[in-house]
């Protein structure tokens, strides 16, 4: 873990990410708040490329959680049994859309703590939601922001919640709508986990990370 860097060192290195992609976009495919949420409860331990080709078709005909409730378990099952866990992840879709509809009048709530309420939908599935769809500044830390957190000192933290920390105490404001795409895109085309790609990282002058490659 590297020791956490300066905060204006952390503004250069923001300000770079800017400059190169003003307006970052996730990678997981969907036409509303519901299937969002949806793609991300499918995408645990499964990769967005996977959850795009098993959602492209299922989000032709199951839109909402009428529809989706209407395709039933077994149907739903038949668009993503590509996917981890799919069996598991069908019946939590089910129930999910069962509390939407009671619930929520079928839409999608805007409170984090109501987004984990429900089935299949942890802290980083509703931080993203809350950050993709509804605009809040929520730190989603995935895989890749835990590894590019701590190799590089933007935000170093032992576990999920303290580089979610870090980087709300550390980013600056302005910054803040956009850090987690940045750092989950640097992670997984730069900043690879078994070996980053030094040679063309825009920010290798800035990061702490001892090992670069050459």
């Amino acid at each position: 873990m590297a020791k956490q860097l300066p905060y204006n060192v952390i503004r250069e290195i923001f300000e770079r990410f800017h400059a190169l992609d003003p307006e970052p976009k996730g990678e997981l495919d969907h036409v509303n708040a519901f299937t969002l949420v949806v793609a991300v409860a499918l995408s645990a331990q499964a990769t967005d490329v996977g959850v795009n080709k098993a959602t492209k078709e299922l989000f032709r005909i199951a839109d909402t959680p009428e529809k989706m409730l209407a395709l039933g378990e077994e149907g739903l099952i038949g668009y993503i049994k590509t996917i981890g866990l799919y069996r598991n992840k069908a019946r939590n879709v089910m129930k999910l859309c069962r509390i939407l509809i009671d619930e929520y009048g079928s839409q999608v709530p805007s409170s984090r703590a109501a987004l984990q309420s429900l089935p299949g939908v942890g802290r980083k599935t509703a931080n993203v939601v809350l950050n993709m769809w509804f605009r809040q500044p929520a730190q989603a830390v995935d895989t890749h922001i835990f590894r590019v957190g701590n190799r590089t000192g933007i935000a170093p933290g032992k576990d999920v919640d303290a580089v979610e920390r870090a980087i709300e105490d550390n980013i600056p404001a302005e910054y803040q709508q956009h850090a987690h795409h940045w750092l989950i895109l640097h992670g997984r085309y730069i900043c690879k986990a078994r070996k980053p790609n030094c040679l063309v990282c825009p920010i290798s002058d800035l990061c702490a990370y001892e090992e670069k490659t050459t």
